[in-house]
C-alpha cells in the first residue's frame, strides 16, 4: 500500500499556486520542489509509466496498460462506477482520462455481447475512446459473473496506456486549480525530457468529424415514427433510448445535408461529441436552417445542446475543468425541480442573453452553467446532461420518452415538415 506523507502545509484560503494544495500524498515528494515530482514506489519487475503535464508536473507510478505514449487534454470524472461505459464515450476522444474513484479494475471487463439493436450491450462504442487512463489503485483481480479479462489485459489489447499509484485527489487539484491541461502518458524508466514532447491539443482538431459515422446506418427499421439521428459522437445508449421508444432510426454523419432531407423525418436528435462545437460549422448552418422551416420536434443532447444553441445565437465557452461524473445537479427552469445527472463536457453555453424566441432549459445548481435550452413557441429543445446515463443516474430518462411521445403527437395530427410544405397544403386546398 502506498504511504502517505505530508508535502506542503495549505494556508487558508490560498489558491493562487495549485501545488500548495497538497495536503497529503501517496508520493514522497522532498521538500517544495518545482515542478512537482511525485513518485510511487513501483512493485519489482513491473514497469514504470509517468504522466506529465504540460505546465511541468510529473507523476510517476506502475504502468498497468499498453507500452506505449499518449498526448491529450488530461480531464477527470467523479463517476464512481462504469468504467468500460467512461472509456468507451466518442466524448473522450482525444484525452487523458483521470479516474476520482480509488478503486479501478476491481469487477474487471464485460463480454462484447449485443442487443436487438446491433449494438453493444456495456459498451458505448466499439473501442476504447480515450488516450489513455490515470487511477490511484488499479485492482490486479477481479470479480464480476459477466467479466471475460482485466483492464489491464483490455488496454494492453487495444493499446492504450494505463498508469496506477498516482495520488489523483492531488492531480485534481492541479486540474481545478489551473484547469484542463494538456498531458504526456508514457512508460519508461524516466520521463520523457521536457523538450523532446510534440504538444498536441486536440481542441484544435475536429474531434466530431472523426468520431462521426460516415455513412447512414437504420436501427430498429419497423419503428413506427422516424428520428434522424446526427452523430456527433454518439454513444450507443442514445441510439437504445431512441429504438426502445419505438422510433426507427437513422444515424447520418455530423455534416449530413440535413436541410435537403427534413420533409423524411418525423423528429431530429443531435448527439453528445468531442472537443469543441467551434468547428461544426456545417452542422450549425444545418440546424439555422432546420430552425427557420421545420415544424417537428427537435431534441440536442452535451454536443447537441451546444450546436442548437450556437444556431439559435449564442456562444460557447470552455469551462475550466468541466463537469463529468454521474453526481450532477441540474433544475428544471419551468418547475423548479432538480435532478441527478451523468454529464461528460468541457464546454458550455453562455446563456447571460437568450436569442429572441428561446428560453433557458436547466442550469447546473453547482456552478450555474448551461443546461439547457428551449423554443418558447416551437417544438425544439435540448439539455446538457445525458439522459440516457449509461452507468447511471436514471432521473431523467422520461426526457427520451417525452421527446419520442412528441414526434409520435405531431405525426398522428398530420404536422407538415416545413413551412413550405405547410403552404403547398394550404395552396392545394384552396
Amino acid at each position: 500500500m502506498p504511504i502517505l506523507s505530508a508535502v506542503s502545509t495549505i494556508k487558508a484560503k490560498t489558491l493562487v499556486n495549485p501545488i500548495s494544495v497538497l495536503a497529503r500524498s501517496f508520493a514522497s515528494v522532498a521538500g517544495e520542489p518545482k515542478p512537482l515530482h511525485a513518485h510511487y514506489p513501483v512493485v519489482p519487475g513491473s514497469l514504470t509509466a509517468h504522466l506529465q503535464l504540460r505546465t511541468g508536473e510529473t507523476f510517476t507510478g506502475g504502468s498497468f496498460g499498453a507500452s506505449s505514449s499518449a498526448i491529450g487534454e488530461t480531464v477527470f470524472t467523479t463517476s464512481l462506477v462504469g468504467y468500460p461505459e467512461s472509456m468507451t464515450d466518442p466524448s473522450y476522444l482525444g484525452q487523458i482520462l483521470v479516474f476520482t474513484q480509488p478503486l479501478i479494475g476491481n469487477y474487471g471487463v464485460p463480454r462484447r455481447s449485443r442487443d436487438q439493436y446491433g449494438l453493444l450491450k456495456h459498451f458505448e462504442s466499439e473501442k476504447i475512446q480515450c488516450k489513455g487512463i490515470v487511477v490511484s489503485d488499479y485492482a490486479t483481480k477481479y470479480s464480476h459473473w459477466n467479466a471475460v479479462e482485466s483492464l489491464s489485459e483490455w488496454c494492453e489489447r487495444e493499446g492504450i496506456p494505463a498508469i496506477t499509484g498516482v495520488d489523483t485527489r492531488a492531480l485534481v487539484h492541479i486540474l481545478r486549480g489551473q484547469g484542463s491541461t494538456l498531458g504526456s502518458l508514457s512508460v519508461g524508466a524516466q520521463p520523457l525530457k521536457a523538450d523532446k514532447i510534440e504538444w498536441s491539443d486536440p481542441n484544435q482538431n475536429n474531434l466530431v468529424a472523426e468520431a462521426s459515422t460516415d455513412a447512414v446506418r437504420v436501427f430498429n427499421p419497423d419503428g413506427d415514427v422516424h428520428v434522424a439521428l446526427i452523430d456527433c459522437g454518439v454513444k450507443y445508449n442514445i441510439i437504445r433510448s431512441l429504438c426502445d421508444q419505438g422510433a426507427r432510426v437513422s444515424l447520418v454523419p455530423w455534416n449530413h445535408n440535413l436541410a435537403a432531407n427534413l420533409s423524411s423525418y418525423d423528429g431530429i436528435f443531435i448527439s453528445n461529441g468531442p472537443g469543441s462545437p467551434s468547428h461544426c460549422h456545417e452542422t450549425i448552418s444545418q440546424l439555422q436552417q432546420a430552425f427557420s422551416s421545420y415544424q417537428r420536434p427537435i431534441f440536442g443532447i452535451c454536443m447537441g445542446n451546444q450546436l442548437m444553441g450556437m444556431a439559435a445565437g449564442l456562444n460557447a465557452y470552455k469551462l475550466r475543468f468541466g463537469n463529468r461524473g454521474h453526481n450532477q445537479p441540474a433544475v428544471d427552469l419551468t418547475n423548479g425541480k432538480c435532478v441527478i445527472t451523468s454529464q461528460n463536457h468541457g464546454y458550455a453555453l453562455d446563456d447571460s442573453q437568450m436569442p429572441k424566441g428561446w428560453s433557458r432549459y436547466y442550469v447546473n445548481a453547482n456552478d450555474g452553467s448551461n443546461e439547457g435550452i428551449r423554443h418558447l413557441e416551437k417544438p425544439f429543445r435540448s439539455v446538457q446532461f445525458h439522459p440516457e446515463a449509461k452507468g447511471g443516474p436514471l432521473d431523467t430518462a422520461y426526457l427520451f420518452a417525452e421527446f419520442v411521445d412528441s414526434v409520435r403527437q405531431a405525426k398522428l395530427a398530420n404536422v407538415p415538415a416545413t413551412l413550405t410544405e405547410s403552404a403547398d397544403r394550404q395552396a392545394a386546398t384552396a
